[in-house]
């Protein structure tokens, strides 16, 4: 029988449901096939009201049966279009979706909705969830994760090199030890709150539109002057710092700027989080997966920065499409095996330990 597990995540970017099927043992995790459902523009509408500050309690309960429901549906379509047989699937590892990450407060927490109950009850299979808190409950940043993944993936390229994911947001993972790994800043998701504000498109797709605009040295020096660039690691953001607010209260100093400036501008503020973090270490490799990794102009920008190989994780054999749903796939066989996560350099938890609850 193979080691089959399902891995589901849904991120900051909201642009859908990424979904796997990995084969995983202690030595490879090989993807087998792959998934990714668009929202719903309801949910997506009502999630990003929620996160933006008009919410209730009875809200949240709603959306958690809601999202639980939509994972549920993701993970059966998975199986049917693959025609899967679920008594071979071991367990679902489900991210769920983030409302809020605050892990720096007085009563540090990170909230995930998506009811794993619902989904174990709709799918009959094993469910692996509620990932953060107990890196949180450790005194950690809960996030990201996504490097313990990376380090075992790419370990026979440990030495001199580096990945970063670029979705909703950005992470870094410095492969070689030290082992670490942190958000740089926003990814994709001020680019796409500007698109979607000014040409009614999800995205600004291989960055043609802020290809047709220039840079403003004065705003992009406003943007990076945010503390959370200077914070030294660990340290993880979202959309509760990095939002629509946050633009317009930046944008609205320069009046005179076309709106492809803006965006242009955007687009070099995720290269110089990026580029400014890669410069600390010695690197000759930096691999680029998630959303950005398709962003033609993103990758030009971020290669004419670095005086190393820049390449995606495609051209490694690792779908940048799906790496991190690959890593909840892998955290679920991690929770079934009893396996702590190696953690610690990346998030600043006391000690490594095994994440994640079981539903069943």
């Amino acid at each position: 029988m193979r080691n089959l597990y399902i891995g589901l995540m849904s991120g900051t970017s909201l642009d859908g449901v990424d979904l796997v099927l990995c084969e995983i043992t202690s030595e490879y995790c090989k993807l087998i096939s792959s998934l990714e459902i668009p929202f719903d523009a309801t949910i997506k509408h009502d999630i990003l009201t929620m996160i933006q500050g008009s919410t209730s309690l009875e809200k949240v309960g709603e959306m958690d049966h809601r999202l639980g429901l939509m994972f549920a549906d993701a993970v059966n379509l998975l199986i049917d279009t693959y025609e899967l047989d679920r008594e071979e699937i071991n367990a679902i590892g489900s991210h769920g979706q983030t409302m809020w990450h605050a892990p720096d407060g007085v009563y540090p927490f990170s909230m995930q909705l998506g009811d794993p109950n619902i989904m174990t009850a709709q799918t009959g299979i094993k469910v692996i969830a509620d990932f953060r808190r107990k890196d949180i409950a450790l005194g950690a940043q809960g996030a990201p994760f996504a490097p313990a993944f990376h380090r075992v993936l790419f370990q026979n390229l440990n030495a001199g090199a580096a990945v970063v994911n670029i979705g909703g947001m950005a992470n870094m993972t410095l492969l070689d030890d030290p082992f670490l790994g942190y958000d740089t800043g926003p990814g994709n998701v001020l680019m796409d709150l500007w698109t979607v504000q000014h040409k009614a498109k999800a995205f600004d797709r291989d960055g043609l539109w802020a290809k047709s605009g220039s840079v403003s040295q004065e705003l992009l020096n406003d943007l990076l002057s945010d503390p959370y660039f200077i914070k030294a690691a660990p340290k993880s953001t979202g959309r509760e710092l990095f939002n629509s607010s946050w633009l317009s209260e930046r944008v609205k100093k320069h009046p005179n700027l076309k709106a492809e400036d803006i965006q242009a501008t955007l687009l070099e503020l995720t290269v110089k989080s990026i580029v400014n973090e890669i410069k600390k270490y010695a690197l000759d490799l930096l691999l680029i997966c998630g959303g950005g990794a398709k962003n033609s102009l993103l990758m030009q920008r971020l290669q004419a920065e670095l005086k190393i190989k820049v390449a995606t994780t495609d051209e490694y054999g690792v779908s940048s499409d799906s790496m991190e749903a690959m890593a909840f796939a892998w955290l679920a066989y991690k929770r079934v095996h009893r396996e702590h996560v190696d953690l610690k350099t990346v998030t600043g938890a006391t000690k490594n330990a095994i994440l994640g609850g079981i539903y069943e």
